[in-house]
């Protein structure tokens, strides 16, 4: 099985060809293509080359497929006896690409 881990936005992700994978949002058009430099590490098979701490000459391309806003998640504060109560609500941006 082919993989690669790669960093994108703080985060880290495995990711293999084919895959479809919302990821932090890059400012990149639709339909277009994103190139990921920040390999730090690459499986195919038994092989397995490990960065220190990037895999120099590998790059993982994707297609962005879309952007968009996921559903919204209430943040709620709440302290007892005190009448604090503070509701908030958050809608985080994604981009979603899929691995070539």
């Amino acid at each position: 099985m082919k993989f690669s881990i790669i960093q994108t936005g703080g985060k880290q992700y495995k990711v293999s060809s084919g895959q479809k994978l919302k990821i932090e949002k890059l400012d990149v058009e639709t339909d277009g293509k994103v190139v990921f430099d920040k390999v730090l590490l690459v499986a195919d098979g038994d092989s397995v080359k490990i960065g220190t701490p990037y895999v120099e000459g590998a790059k993982v391309e994707a297609k962005v497929l879309k952007q968009g806003r996921e559903k919204k998640k209430i943040v709620f504060k709440y302290h007892s006896k005190t009448r604090y109560r503070k509701k908030k609500g958050h809608r985080q941006t994604f981009t979603e690409v899929e691995m070539k």
